[in-house]
This record gives structure tokens, sequence and C-alpha cells, in this order.
């Protein structure tokens, strides 16, 4: 008697248990290709098992996106204003199959190494959530979702959100489904690779009581006053459920400031980055998809370790700096204090030290962003009033934004680069 339940286990979730629909999807060659996609790009040459795939962080977001959704569609965790605006009992079933396999299917366009250089390696305005939009609309995918009965434009719809779902209206149901996987605050994508990516790399920062966050998430109808927030239903949380809250964005501050901004890693992206332009025809990744699923980081990495030893490859240093590790150093890091002196300092000694050492030997990378902090509602436990989580926490305006700019020397003029820098800052004090 064949099963139509298949498990997977995980060392963050043990058991990862999927219908026979879902390990279709799984089985097919796009959801197979994210074996071969490294969750955190160049991250396990810094951290040396930080190796998982997008793989096993796809089944994570899947599994919890499930779970998120029998508590927030509980009866008892449903306030009448809530429970007449999204559809009834017996559909949840069905909605639950959809935003699971929508939640499967949600990073199935990442290329190669992930994140690393995503916005120089697209065509402009392009993203791996529009690939991974078309590739659920326009591929050998369409065609398994139809025949199991669902409908592609829905599933997308839900995967990738608003922002690039463009070409229709999402309604209160489908934004919540969609908020379940990619929200800011609470989304299961987000719970997932915090929880795996400290798991793997071996620190803790990532970590926090994910069983009582998801436990204490519920759908509601937020009164905004003057912060412009939308008055439609959103995943809050109730007020039990505040602190560790608190403990995810913290989680995620840290896991930002100390791996995913780690300088070294950032460098090895930029080398990466610079091989990939040489390497891939028109300095691009193709869309199409027959050409996307032919690429994964096995190709790259095959690639690479080939342009190293090949002195006449046109990548030959790009791969050489990769593969003997001979990545570009750290020279400067924007300091809240040089910025209050003068905010203009990363461009001038940008500047001065590409002119005194030349372009080739100088680079930068820099993420800043200018995000407010997460705001979502919270249920109040005494009067079972809904506020902002502003309102109730203190610790959630404190926690700062993840940011860095990073100013790279080559490893050969470092010392004198070093030196030259010690030197300026020391003039700017006096």
């Amino acid at each position: 008697m064949s099963k139509h339940y298949h498990e997977f286990r995980d060392p963050i979730h043990n058991f990862i248990r999927v219908s026979s629909d879902e390990r279709k999807i799984i089985d097919s060659p796009f959801f197979q290709r994210l074996r071969h996609i490294h969750q955190l790009a160049t991250t396990y040459l810094i951290y040396p098992s930080a190796t998982h795939k997008r793989f096993e962080h796809s089944l994570g977001v899947m599994e919890l996106s499930g779970r998120v959704f029998e508590i927030i569609t509980q009866e008892d965790n449903l306030a009448d204003d809530i429970r007449n605006l999204i559809p009834p009992r017996e559909e949840f079933a069905e909605w639950k199959k959809k935003l699971k396999i929508a939640a499967l299917l949600h990073d199935v366009g990442h290329l190669p190494f992930s994140h690393a250089a995503e916005n120089e390696l697209l065509p402009p305005g392009i993203k791996h959530e529009n690939i991974t939009l078309n590739l659920i609309l326009d591929s050998s995918l369409t065609k398994l979702l139809k025949t199991l009965g669902l409908q592609p434009e829905f599933i997308a719809k839900i995967a990738v959100g608003p922002k690039i779902y463009k070409t229709d209206i999402f309604n209160i149901w489908e934004a919540i489904l969609s908020e379940i996987i990619i929200g800011n605050s609470f989304g299961v994508d987000r719970i997932d690779y915090l929880l795996r990516d400290s798991y793997h790399v071996g620190v803790a920062y990532g970590k926090f009581d994910h069983y009582r966050l998801i436990d204490t998430l519920r759908l509601l109808q937020y009164e905004a006053k003057d912060d412009g927030r939308s008055t439609e239903p959103a995943i809050g949380i109730e007020e039990g459920g505040i602190n560790v809250a608190e403990s995810l964005l913290l989680a995620r501050y840290l896991m930002f400031s100390q791996v995913y901004f780690h300088p070294v890693r950032r460098a090895y992206d930029i080398h990466l980055k610079d091989f990939l332009i040489k390497w891939l025809p028109n300095g691009k990744f193709s869309i199409k998809p027959e050409e996307f699923l032919k690429v994964t980081d096995n190709e790259v990495n095959s690639a690479i370790q080939k342009s190293a030893d090949d002195h006449l490859s046109v990548a030959h240093k790009e791969a050489q700096r990769i593969v003997k590790r001979q990545h570009f150093r750290h020279l400067y890091s924007l300091m809240q204090s040089d910025f209050n002196k003068n905010p203009n300092i990363v461009e001038e000694l940008l500047t001065e030290a590409m002119e005194k050492y030349g372009k080739d030997n100088i680079k930068r990378d820099f993420n800043l962003p200018k995000k407010a902090p997460d705001i979502f509602p919270v249920l109040l436990k005494t009067d079972e009033r809904v506020v902002s989580s502003l309102e109730r926490s203190s610790t959630l305006n404190q926690i700062p934004l993840s940011k860095f700019d990073y100013i790279f020397a080559e490893p050969k003029i470092f010392d004198q680069a070093h030196k030259w820098l010690k030197d300026k800052l020391d003039q700017q004090e006096k």
C-alpha cells in the first residue's frame, strides 16, 4: 500500500511530514535544484558548517506555514470581527494545502549562491522573486500544479506577495496567507532562516522560542491612528508573546550584524560577483526556465576552480581570490562617531584611497537601510484592546537597524593602506 504522507528528518523541526501532492512538487526538477543552492552564499568560507541549502529551508518554511495557519484559524483564537472576514471553516483544509505549496515554492527562483550579487547579475528590475513568479506561471512546474488541481496564479500570488505580484489586487484573505509566508514581522520565511542559519553557522544569536511565538500569533484588527498603518486584519500577537517577539527581532539584528554582514563574507561576495560578471554570457544569468534550471552552485564552483587553474581565463584573478583565499581585506567600517563629524567620510576615504592605490585595489560594499522599526498589533490581556507594538514594547524602538558600510583593500597593499588610513583618521581627530 503506497504512503499518503512522507517524512523528512530535519534538525530544526524534527520531522517534516508532507503529503503525496507536496512530495510531487518536491520531486520536480525546479525544487530539486534547491539542493544545490547554498542558503548563505559564501558564508561557509568563514563558518565551515554553513553548508545548508535552500532545499531544507523551503521545507521548513512549508512546515511552519501549516503550523501558523492552524493557530491563527483556531476557533478559540478568532475574534468575531475577524471571523466574518475570512472563509468558512469547512474550506480551511483546502486553503492550508494551497498555502503550504506556495510556501514550499517561495524560494524556487533563487540564483546560484542565493542573494550574493543578485542585483548586478539580473536584468534591471528583476529579483529572485520575479523568477519565482515566472517559474510558477510559465514552466513545466505550471503544468504540474495544474495536474494537482491547483491554480498557478494563486500559488504565485501567495508565494511572492503584492510587491512582486502586481497584476491583481489582493483581497483580505490572500493578503493574510501571503503574510504568513513573507510577512515583515512574523513571516515563517524569517522564522525558519534565523533558526536554521544560527544552527548551521554554530552561533546562538538567531535562537528564540519559536514554539511560544507561534502559539501566541493572532489575526487582529488594528485601529491605526496617525502612523499610516492599514486597518485591515494583520498577523499580530497576544500580549503574553511580546517578549518572544522582541527576541525574534533582536535575533534578526544580531544575525545580520554578526553573520550576514560579516566583512569577510561580504568580501567573498564581491569576488564572486566579479567572477560571475566575467564568466556568464553578457555578464547576466538567464531567466529562461530551461536555462535557469541548468545552473547551480555546482556549475559555478566548477567554473571557479577551472578558471583558478587556467592563467588564460578572463576570470582567473577573481577565481584565485576565492580558491586560494586571497580575498580583499577589511580596511574600514563606517563608525557613527566618524559620520557625526563628517557625513561624507566614506565617499571621501574611498575616493582618496582609489586615487592613491588604484581603483582595482580598493572596493566598497554597503547596506544602509532607512526602514522604520517593525510595527505589529498586540492584543492586551486586561481589556482586549488591540494596540501598536510600539505602544506595548519600549524595547522594539531601541533595536538598531542592521547596516554596514565597508571599504576593502587588496592584500598586497593592505598594510600600507592601513597605515595611511590610520594617519588620515588621526588627522581628523586633531
